[in-house]
């Protein structure tokens, strides 16, 4: 049934262990009370945030990207690759990208270390948390994040229960929105409790789940993952000491669903298009898709004998292998598997009455990669204007200098695969001490860790002859040149390193609260490019060892040979909030953060090809971001309203600069000037009864350019600019709207919910847009039995995109391009047995 809980502070609202104390010690003395209304709740803080407890996770369909139901907060935007939540996805949080918002699990950074990518499809199972929070557009000030400039989504594990429990849940479903036979969804989610083992707090859990599926849109693709949780915890006294140690571990098997131009896909939208189609083929836009793919080529294919290792090639006269058309096109064929798992050690020790210690410490590893076919020569590799025999990568091309295919020659060029490797080894610590001054003022010191090992390669492997990969990881089976070396596309190692100091005051003066806080990160960036860099968009050649590269370089004396940079960057990031409580039901708060977003690895490594005293360095991008907002809160009513503006100055981009190469100029990444960003957001959470729910949310968010872009000299050598000056930035819907209504209907439970994306433009030239989308949501439980020990077993059906809406997936935008993008998740129904015992 709908929950409404009162307490005098809810848990979780902050990321680190620290965090988390320091709030909920300091704010309770407001007066406020916290409200969770059907697993909704609105932290009474001076920053705007939102938590989505496990009474609104568990309505969600078993095994969904929790990004997917973070959706259902106001300022957030997320498009599913599919209905199931493993094939990946994309969003934005008040206009930012998932590359400028922090993700964290119990304190530990996710997003990736050296481009700040957030995978959706790798996160952690659903049904081992207790919360999920959203800063929006801040961050705490102990955050280990290099990128946060558009807020943090903080997510917490359960605690293990005090007492022995089993719980075991079982899906099964399908997409309803094409003819595909491929498309089953299989999950299976088991955990198990260990309860009170010493009867002194010593509880753990551990669970399991396997996943399986295929991929809407495309008749090949498929889904094979399994992850692994567990944790131990030790309770220490009765004031809320404790200690724990988590475990995380998932890997993943995904092919990629596909992509199509922005263009071709903004076309389809239009309903006269699409009534056309219809009536022509009797296919809905989704049903089109899937028989374009299944049927552009024979299905399963094979690849020719004569492109293939092992094959029987004549003279040389073997067929190119094509990896646009053909066998493997349509992204059949093109793997992005990872394994990536986690250690948390969490803690919090109270030393004397007034002093608290809290320390996180974590480490992470990641190995994964993405990419697909290619052709792979058999031939050297001679540079223009020598007779050098080179073997390696070069021009986009993969040489080895020997027979591959067996056929007696190296004429040849044969089928391989190409991903991009990477592995990762990362280390964190966040660790606070706190000091109550007196009861009503605190303060707290931090000190943030987070150091990153990223190894990057491109390690090239054989396809066989039913077009697969010989093994989805080349790293693990790579194919090695003439010299008896493995051919990379790229070789290259950063370390991505932040240390961190920071404070925070907190004080109560009556009805009036105040935080402020003071951040100072200090970041390095370690370069070590092994290859050649060619260009100023980043394009390498990677010879192998041990060559003779003497007359390559004197060919070629603009390319930049193997060098290691570093990159140091710090800033003083200043915080400051107050709530101030009118009735104990109606509050107001305000805020202001300053935020910073460091430069990833990917544009520090395109600028090695320009002199560093030429070079327009990239500088991180800053935001100042104010709110200002209202909250109501009671027993059965809780909202809130916030009004936004975010400074965003130095935004990074691909774009021409004027003064690169001594004036010349070039296209890298630069800094594109500032950006204003402002908006609102809202949401309401109301129980009528004890058995029904309404929750209503809503955002509207604007941007402006201020800058017109420049993009190169005419023929004159006037510079040429592209007119973005008060234009919107791309990427992001210009408003959205949402609810859910839920009922207690004895032994069934049904929820509804729906939300409108507004429409997104493609590119910061405003010349197209991607229309807006409503996806309407069921759920619906079926009680079947309790248990003597609270424990149930039930029935829940869900049913996504009811209407089978057909909508453009995640895109980033662009300055001036169309990209792709993917068709949004179709209309998909399944059904769980969930078991708790």
């Amino acid at each position: 049934m709908p929950s409404i809980a009162l307490g005098i502070a809810a848990p979780a609202h902050a990321q680190s262990t620290g965090s988390t104390d320091f709030e909920e010690n300091t704010i309770i003395v407001t007066g406020a009370r916290d409200i969770d209304v059907g697993g909704i709740q609105i932290p009474e803080t001076p920053r705007a945030k939102q938590v989505i407890d496990e009474e609104l996770i568990r309505r969600q369909r078993p095994g969904q990207s929790l990004n997917d139901i973070v959706n259902l907060v106001p300022g957030v935007s997320f498009q599913n690759n599919d209905p199931w939540g493993s094939s990946g996805g994309g969003f934005t949080i008040r206009g930012f990208g998932a590359d400028r918002v922090s993700q964290t699990l119990d304190g530990i950074p996710l997003n990736d270390s050296g481009n700040y990518a957030l995978y959706t499809n790798q996160q952690v199972d659903t049904e081992v948390l207790s919360s999920i929070n959203v800063n929006l557009g801040t961050t705490d000030v102990d955050s280990p994040t290099a990128s946060a400039a558009g807020g943090t989504i903080n997510i917490r594990t359960r605690e293990p229960s005090d007492f022995a429990a089993v719980t075991a849940t079982a899906t099964y479903g399908q997409v309803l929105a094409s003819n595909s036979t491929n498309t089953d969804y299989y999950r299976g989610f088991a955990m198990f409790d260990t309860g009170d083992i010493t009867g002194n707090g010593l509880k753990a859990f551990a669970s399991l789940s396997y996943t399986n599926y295929g991929v809407p849109y495309n008749p090949y693709g498929e889904i094979d993952k399994t992850q692994f949780n567990a944790r131990i915890w030790q309770d220490i006294g009765d004031n809320g000491d404790f200690i724990s140690l988590t475990a995380h571990y998932n890997e993943n098997v995904n092919n990629f669903a596909g992509s199509e131009s922005l263009g071709a896909l903004v076309a389809l939208s239009d309903g006269d298009v699409q009534e056309a189609l219809e009536e022509e083929t009797g296919l809905s836009v989704g049903e089109a898709r899937f028989e374009l793919y299944r049927f552009s080529g024979e299905y399963p294919c094979t690849v020719p004998s004569n492109v293939l290792i092992g094959g029987g090639g004549e003279n040389g006269e073997s067929e190119r292998y094509d990896d646009r058309n053909g066998c493997g096109a349509a992204f059949y064929r093109r793997y992005n598997p990872s394994r990536t798992g986690n250690l948390r050690a969490n803690s919090l020790f109270t030393l004397t009455d007034d002093l608290t210690f809290a320390m996180d410490a974590s480490y992470q590893y990641v190995k994964a990669n993405g990419g697909g076919p290619d052709d792979l020569r058999e031939a050297f590799f001679t540079p223009f204007g020598t007779d050098s025999n080179l073997v390696g990568a070069f021009n986009g091309g993969y040489y080895f200098g020997r027979d591959l295919n067996g056929d007696g020659d190296m004429l040849d060029r044969i089928a391989g695969n190409d991903p991009s490797q990477t592995r990762t080894d990362r280390f964190g610590l966040v660790a606070n001490l706190i000091y109550d001054i007196t009861p009503d003022h605190t303060v707290r010191a931090a000190y943030t860790l987070d150091h990153a090992r990223h190894r990057q390669t491109g390690e090239i492997t054989t396809m066989l002859a039913n077009g697969e990969i010989r093994d989805v990881y080349a790293i693990d089976s790579p194919l090695l040149a003439v010299d008896g070396y493995e051919v990379n596309k790229r070789d290259r190692l950063s370390y991505a390193i932040l240390n961190q100091l920071s404070a925070e005051y907190a004080g109560n003066f009556g009805d009036l609260y105040v935080n402020a806080g003071l951040r100072v990160p200090f970041f390095t960036r370690e370069l070590n490019q092994n290859c050649y860099t060619t260009s100023e968009n980043g394009f390498v050649d990677c010879p192998n060892p041990g060559q003779d590269l003497t007359a390559y370089e004197a060919a070629n004396p603009d390319y930049v040979a193997p060098l290691s940079r570093e990159y140091n960057y710090d800033k003083v990031l200043p915080s400051f909030g107050v709530v101030y409580n009118f009735t104990g039901e109606v509050s107001a708060f305000a805020n202001y953060n300053m935020g910073i977003s460091v430069p990833g690895t990917d544009p520090l490594y395109d600028s090695l090809y320009i002199p560093e005293d030429e070079r327009a360095r990239p500088v991180p991008e800053t935001t100042d971001s104010f709110d200002l907002g209202l909250r109501f809160t009671s027993g059965r009513v809780q909202a809130q309203i916030a009004g936004w503006f975010t400074r965003y100055e130095n935004r990074l981009a691909s774009a021409f600069d004027p003064t690169a190469r001594n004036g010349e100029g070039a296209t890298v990444f630069r800094n594109l000037g500032q950006v204003d960003k402002y908006g609102v957001d809202a949401s309401v959470s109301f129980a009528p009864t004890d058995n029904t729910l309404l929750y209503v949310f809503g955002s509207i968010n604007e941007s402006e350019i201020k800058d017109d872009v420049q993009t190169g000299f005419d023929d004159d050598g006037n510079p040429v600019f592209e007119p973005t000056a008060g234009n919107a930035e791309s990427g992001t819907p210009t408003y959205s709207f949402g609810g859910r209504a839920q009922a207690n209907l004895g032994p069934a439970e049904l929820g509804i919910q729906a939300k409108l994306t507004g429409p997104r433009w493609i590119n910061d030239l405003n010349e197209l847009k991607a229309p807006s989308y409503t996806l309407v949501d069921l759920d619906l439980r079926i009680n079947l039995a309790e248990f003597d020990n609270g424990q149930t077993a039930a029935l829940q059906l869900n049913v996504t995109n009811i209407f089978d809406e057909y909508y453009i997936g995640f895109f980033g935008g662009s300055l001036d391009g169309f990209g792709f993008a993917q068709i949004g998740a179709p209309r998909a129904a399944s059904v769980s047995l969930l078991v708790g015992f």
